[in-house]
């Protein structure tokens, strides 16, 4: 029953925005932030604890100002995600700008394959079609299925991605892209690293595709700029100077790419999803 509801709720939603149209959808994000931050505060306490967490000198009256934005963020990446079924694709192109589109290119057309990795910051549905569209290049996505699967499944309709890790190797093998996101919380036995200072566990999926496949890794992330649009930046991950030992260098090629995550975090905090518990082992 809940899982129906939600679905019911997430179809309303999306035929409202549609309907007001994405710029007067936008403008409505601040109250939205408002009802789930202030009315209905969904999983606060762990945007709250995460932010104190990685900023232990911001005051709390700055900690909740970026709570708050944060929560207004997600809300404009929700309105644009559920509005993304009616986008041409000249709408498609026109919602991002890449900032070097021929590094990405260039490594494609090296024929090692390639990984594009993205975290969850900014618009991350963004920049896989907007991107693959602009390039005219199929990304495969890997993505992890949603708790809701009648949500999940409207996903996947409208937003055509998914293929299973069992298929990512063959991807890589046949020199196409694979694009993934990097941020998530691995496993409590796994990999940890140092990320705003703290251990944590850490996503290694990217690293070892790159390490057994010699597939280049460029870091992406889709940047909401003040009109809407997002620079979309790219960086490859070095890859120089790694240890010896296959899980060191797993370690490295994974302390990297999560070190430009926090750069970019630090400069943007209200543009990644503080929601989820990622100091929790």
């Amino acid at each position: 029953m809940k899982n129906r509801l939600e679905y019911i709720a997430f179809i309303l939603f999306s035929r409202i925005f549609q309907l007001l149209g994405l710029k007067a959808s936008r403008n409505i994000a601040g109250f939205l932030a408002a009802v789930f931050y202030y009315l209905i505060p969904i999983r606060k306490k762990t945007v709250l604890e995460n932010l104190r967490m990685a900023f232990p000198d911001y005051s709390e009256t700055i900690i909740r100002q970026i709570a708050f934005n944060n929560y207004k963020s997600f809300a404009i990446v929700t309105i644009e995600i559920l509005s993304m079924s009616k986008f041409n694709r000249d709408e498609i192109n026109n919602v991002s700008f890449c900032e070097d589109p021929e590094l990405v290119l260039n490594k494609f057309n090296e024929k090692n394959g390639l990984i594009l990795l993205t975290a969850h910051f900014g618009n991350w549905e963004y920049f896989g079609a907007s991107l693959s569209s602009q390039l005219n290049l199929k990304f495969h996505m890997i993505v992890k299925p949603l708790r809701n699967p009648f949500v999940d499944k409207w996903i996947n309709d409208v937003i055509p991605m998914g293929i299973s890790v069992r298929r990512s190797y063959q991807v890589l093998k046949d020199k196409l892209v694979l694009a993934m996101a990097g941020d998530q919380r691995g496993p409590e036995e796994g990999i940890k690293i140092n990320f705003f200072g703290k251990q944590t566990s850490v996503y290694t999926g990217p690293a070892v595709f790159s390490l057994r496949t010699g597939a280049p890794i460029l870091y992406v992330l889709a940047i909401r700029q003040p009109d809407y649009k997002y620079k979309i930046i790219v960086h490859e991950i070095s890859q120089d100077n790694l240890p010896e030992d296959e899980n060191e260098k797993i370690s490295e090629v994974s302390k990297r790419h999560m070190l430009l995550l926090e750069k970019y975090i630090r400069q943007f905090p209200e543009q990644w999803l503080w929601m989820h518990k990622r100091w929790k082992h």
